[in-house]
């Protein structure tokens, strides 16, 4: 029998479901106390996010701004310190609020003063209630930012984990995905942070960039492997429209996929080798590196609040946030009104989130961990089982390989090769009212 076709391996990053190009602005705009009251709180995320860079690397499609021109930086506080008083107000007393683990992203967070990042950090805690020296807190930076003071109030603050940005220690290869920066500048900021004593390093590297080879991608494996960080992420590169690659109209096709293919075996193939363990297809985790503390927040159940305009925010029935776009110039002008809006006591845009989506949801986000999901765990939430409420998906999964025939009872994990097509796997979990919504979405 011939084996069935294979997608694209490169479909598209999922890292949330659903993805925001399926969000709308939402007529009603529901209170946030409506929106929360109800929802288990015990056991919340907290995301901060700083919408701001010194630079915009070629590949990029965050919501991100470049500089911070008359003091806007502060303009984002104050609205950031207004919206975390509205949340707080809205997430009430009647239960107990608690947060289980804290972020902060971008952008580049490490943008911020010291001065500001102490404010930031304040929010958090005064405002929220977020105790960030009893849980995981991991903050963003890049290596221009990541200065020696802006580190000591992170780590003074309760920073378990630093995440730099470097993607290639070949100088030649960050010039061809538009981040120029020289080796000496990253290695002196890997060396600020193991000064700065946080427990957990994480590295973030890509392949597929033009011109990079196996034995370019082993150079710069190797001189992060000589930092021994807990923790690395291996990040294809992806061409979107509206970055700086997609504007050179570069064509992602098979042998651009291939390429990637290979440099994402290779680079798997070198850290297991070397001691590392692979938590999905892009994160590996030291085996012998420190836990950063306590986290009981489940990402497929709990919720989620997320703090500036980039943010998402969960509650079980609604997916929210603010407009998306990755125009530099609308980026700009949803900033300006973020930092302009007095009243953040509604949601205005988002997705609801009916019983379907939770289990697509659900499913998606523990299949894609290397970990699987354990069928007891769904069947408690759902009273069901995945085989019953996604036959057609998973028998397809199953006939390419991609799930593992030798995970224990009960567990229902993906193969090697699975986790090697996370990025074709996961659109295909997407609901068809998702999928048609995200088409129509107009990039801007």
């Amino acid at each position: 029998m011939t084996p069935p076709a294979l997608p694209r391996p490169y479909e598209s990053y999922v890292y949330a479901y659903p993805h925001k190009t399926a969000y709308r602005r939402l007529d009603d705009r529901p209170r946030l106390a409506e929106l929360w009251a109800g929802e288990p709180k015990d056991a919340l995320s907290l995301y901060a996010h700083i919408p701001f860079c010194e630079v915009r690397c070629g590949f990029c499609n965050l919501f991100t701004r470049i500089g911070a021109p008359d003091e806007l930086t502060a303009r984002y506080l104050d609205a950031l310190d207004r919206q975390a008083t509205a949340v707080r107000e809205a997430l009430g007393d009647a239960q107990p609020v608690r947060f289980a683990t804290a972020a902060f992203g971008g952008g580049t967070p490490t943008f911020l003063t010291a001065g500001e990042l102490e404010r930031l950090c304040d929010i958090a805690e005064k405002r929220m209630g977020a105790d960030l020296r009893a849980v995981p807190l991991s903050v963003e930076a890049s290596p221009a930012t990541a200065t020696a003071d802006r580190l000591a109030v992170l780590a003074d603050r309760g920073a378990t984990r630093l995440s730099l940005g470097v993607q290639s220690f070949v100088e030649a290869e960050a010039r061809a995905a538009v981040r120029p920066q020289r080796r000496a500048d990253v290695e002196a900021a890997l060396g600020r942070i193991r000064d700065s004593g946080v427990p957990v390093l994480n590295i973030d590297l890509i392949y597929g960039i033009d011109g990079q080879t196996e034995r370019t991608w082993r150079r710069s494996l190797d001189a992060a492997l000589a930092w021994r960080p807990e923790e690395l992420y291996l990040y294809p590169l992806y061409i979107r429209p509206l970055t700086g690659l997609g504007r050179i109209g570069a064509a992602a096709d098979r042998e651009w996929d291939e390429q990637r293919l290979r440099l994402y075996r290779h680079g798997r193939d070198h850290l297991l080798a070397r001691g590392y363990e692979q938590v999905s297809m892009r994160m590996f985790r030291r085996a012998d590196a420190p836990p950063q503390g306590p986290d009981d927040h489940a990402c497929q159940t709990d919720g989620m609040i997320g703090l500036g305009c980039g943010a998402r925010s969960y509650t079980s029935a609604l997916h929210y946030s603010f407009d998306y776009a990755v125009d530099l110039r609308e980026v700009r002008s949803i900033i300006d009104a973020y930092t302009g809006t007095e009243d953040f006591s509604r949601a205005e845009v988002g997705r609801r989130v009916d019983g379907g989506e939770a289990r697509r949801r659900h499913l998606l986000q523990s299949l894609l961990q290397a970990e699987g999901l354990a069928l007891e765990t769904y069947a408690e939430r759902f009273g069901s089982s995945p085989f019953a409420d996604f036959p057609a998906e998973l028998a397809r999964f199953e006939a390419r390989g991609w799930l593992d025939g030798d995970s224990p009872a009960g567990l229902l994990r993906l193969s090697a090769e699975g986790l090697a097509y996370s990025d074709g796997l996961g659109p295909e979990l997407f609901s068809p009212a998702v999928r048609s919504a995200m088409a129509a979405y107009e990039p801007k």
